[in-house]
């Protein structure tokens, strides 16, 4: 893909529609590459829809989306999907050890595949991004045998296997204990940190699960963009209360938001 536009994903006048309801309506929103978003709002806000599209599975109604330069409609989707990792924590594998569900990130498959080999090089990433994750100590841990945290760290070392230039992460922190968060928060700042030009974007309902490394704020509410922009200008008390329709106290502590009704 050598077309490297600045951008990584853009929505020009975006609506979906499924009969009568409109999942989202008019987004417009541009994501520059290495930028690393938060995407905030109550059920039924669109965030899970606008991540959607942005992994290419689902296709607009109405407007234009581009992912990594290329334009739905004009781009074969499988091809596009290659450059974009996927992180959701309901994702179930096989009753596999760590470092073989790393390697299936490879393959897209909930297991090894038969007749398949990893090369050399892709045995020597897998055992970086273990490490990156934390969970070089439990490589071996099988899947039923792994926390939620744990398995939350396996599925993003599984996601940029393929090396991706766009990671989506749908509610990473679900059914974390505080360990499991701040634990998987300090690997979304380390991995922010040592892979500069991937774009993430992760979808949370909570202020306290966004990660220091973030660098801008979407706020959704209601099918509709609210606020988007950089975080230092775009989280902020009122705007929290316009989202979630309560008056909210919003503090920052150690380069992390924790916020409260006020």
């Amino acid at each position: 893909m050598p077309h490297q536009p600045a951008d990584c994903l853009v929505f020009d006048d975006v609506t979906v529609r499924r009969g009568s309801k409109h999942l989202v309506t008019d987004i417009n929103l541009r994501i520059p590459r290495g930028s690393h978003w938060a995407v905030l709002g109550p059920n039924g806000a669109g965030k899970t829809t606008l991540l959607n599209m942005a992994g290419t599975h689902l296709y607009p109604s109405e407007g234009t989306v581009d992912v990594l330069g290329h334009r739905f409609g004009r781009v074969d989707t499988r091809m596009l999907r290659r450059h974009i990792g996927y992180v959701d924590p309901k994702q179930r594998l096989d009753d596999i050890p760590a470092h073989e569900a790393v390697l299936t990130g490879l393959t897209a498959s909930s297991g090894l595949l038969a007749r398949w080999d990893p090369t050399t090089a892709d045995l020597i990433r897998r055992d970086a991004l273990l490490e990156l994750v934390g969970m070089t100590g439990r490589a071996d841990r099988r899947w039923s045998a792994m926390s939620q945290g744990e398995r939350a760290r396996t599925l993003i070392a599984r996601a940029l296997m393929p090396s991706p230039e766009l990671l989506l992460l749908d509610e990473p922190s679900t059914g974390l204990d505080l360990p499991g968060r701040e634990t998987l928060l300090r690997v979304m700042d380390t991995l922010r940190a040592e892979m500069p030009e991937l774009t993430t974007v992760m979808i949370t309902h909570h202020v306290e699960e966004i990660a220091a490394s973030t660098t801008d704020v979407l706020m959704m509410r209601d099918a509709r963009v609210l606020a988007a922009g950089p975080v230092g200008e775009v989280l902020t008390a009122d705007n929290l209360a316009d989202l979630y329709g309560i008056p909210v106290h919003l503090e920052q502590v150690r380069g992390r938001w924790f916020a409260f009704e006020s």
